[in-house]
């Protein structure tokens, strides 16, 4: 379990799997920052500090530098360091639908990219001199299992958060000496909202099947692993990309 008190940030935590997040690392008695650019984020801190735990909210765009500094100069005025980082933020739901490499257009393929794997790298970047002042930290990052099953119609997607686990892998020689472990999370497909809007209803029943653990996959079956990425018992393991998918693809 993630330190009691420990200062979390969650990018993209205003709805799907950030939400169970944040609320996972409240119950713990972390102290948690959703950073988000939808309403719900307001919503969910609201929700859970009337409840009493120490959860506030930062309207942020992960892919605007500006907002991220702002994120930034949130966190440090308010408790000075960051603990645990989780860059969950990302464009999928409003990707719409599958589509052709050939028919997506060069404005959304860099839009993809610039939320997830820019705004990845942004609010690492704004957010890791916080955690470098302690000398430990965790940063998180929310890649894909797409990346290892080769997912057709669906090529800026998979690329940016190929380019995630890239990025988890530099990072981690990097911020080693800092005391900062950095892993990545592959989830497989989870029945979200998002993901009953951009999947054939039929479709769905047909992957749980294919699992090893034949059932749906829910954001709470990420739950576990992350907790354990934040935790002190994980202080060992970092540049690793854990694939949470039921048991499809193994690496």
């Amino acid at each position: 379990m993630t330190d009691q008190h420990a200062v979390v940030v969650v990018t993209g935590g205003g709805r799907g799997i950030g939400e169970h997040l944040v609320r996972a690392f409240a119950a713990d008695g972390c102290r948690v920052v959703v950073a988000d650019v939808i309403d719900e984020g307001d919503a969910l801190a609201r929700e859970l500090s009337e409840a009493g735990s120490e959860v506030s909210f930062v309207r942020t765009d992960v892919g605007d530098e500006q907002a991220v500094g702002a994120l930034a100069d949130a966190c440090r005025e308010r408790y000075g360091h960051v603990d645990v980082l989780v860059n969950n933020a990302g464009i999928y739901q409003d990707l719409g639908r599958k589509q052709p490499f050939e028919e997506i257009e060069v404005a959304d393929f860099e839009r993809v990219l610039r939320v997830n794997t820019i705004g990845v790298w942004l609010v690492t970047k704004a957010l890791v001199p916080l955690m470098r002042a302690r000398g430990a930290g965790r940063v998180i990052n929310t890649a894909s299992s797409t990346v290892h099953m080769g997912v057709p119609n669906f090529v800026h997607y998979v690329a940016s958060k190929g380019a995630v686990i890239a990025m988890t892998r530099s990072l981690a020689k990097e911020l080693g000496p800092d005391g900062i472990t950095v892993n990545a999370i592959a989830p497989g497909l989870v029945e979200t909202e998002a993901t009953r809007a951009l999947n054939d209803p039929d479709y769905l029943p047909v992957a749980a099947g294919q699992r090893a653990i034949a059932r749906p996959m829910t954001p709470e079956d990420l739950v576990g692993t992350v907790r354990h990425l934040a935790s002190p018992g994980a202080s060992f393991v970092t540049g690793q990309t854990l694939i949470v998918d039921g048991g499809v693809t193994f690496a």
